[in-house]
């Protein structure tokens, strides 16, 4: 899918109602769906506990908290780019500290080029994202093929007194035969046990 044609669901963190003016013409609903604006970090919790979002933007501080542990919070799963506004005073040493676990960070006051550009990066951050996704779930799928297989060949050495090179080639042979896949004959031996 062209980069173009994808759409990000976005929460704004944010209890400024000039900056949430200024960002929100930033995020149409062709490139932005759903866009979700919350006052303060517990009600952000609440919303990224409800729904997993693709962006979070942190205009930082908060009421109820400067939102840097939120921030490397929502990072900690796959599937979330965070980004931290911050003023000057905090910028330097927040951003040092924030780094290492994949939160971007914006100095404030922002333009709306230098936005634009931050949501570029988190885009092209968030795909990234989607193909390490794709290439653990391959993995984890093929490990969930092989303790299946290896405990079919178990219950062909327990129940058919079949040594394990043996069972190996009578599952294979079957897939052949039957042209399916070797989980396919795996599942069928587990099922009959």
């Amino acid at each position: 899918m062209d980069l173009k044609e994808r759409v990000y669901s976005v929460l704004v963190v944010s209890a400024a109602e000039q900056f949430n003016a200024a960002l929100l013409p930033l995020l149409p609903s062709s490139g932005y769906d759903p866009v979700r604006v919350v006052g303060d970090v517990s009600t952000a919790k609440r919303a990224v506990a409800e729904h997993a979002f693709d962006f979070v933007i942190i205009n930082a501080p908060l009421p109820d908290d400067m939102g840097l542990r939120f921030a490397v919070d929502v990072c900690g799963g796959n599937e979330t780019v965070a980004l931290l506004l911050l003023r000057e005073a905090f910028y330097a040493e927040v951003t040092e500290r924030l780094t290492p676990y994949g939160v971007f960070t914006l100095l404030k006051p922002t333009s709306a080029g230098r936005m634009a550009t931050a949501l570029q990066w988190m885009a092209t951050a968030r795909e990234r994202l989607r193909k390490t996704e794709k290439k653990t779930l391959t993995l984890q799928e093929k490990m969930e093929e092989i303790r299946l297989v290896n405990r079919a060949k178990w219950i062909l050495i327990e129940h058919r007194g079949m040594d394990e090179p043996q069972a190996h080639r009578y599952i294979e042979k079957q897939a052949m035969d039957r042209c399916v896949t070797r989980r396919a004959v795996a599942q069928e031996i587990v099922e009959q046990g």
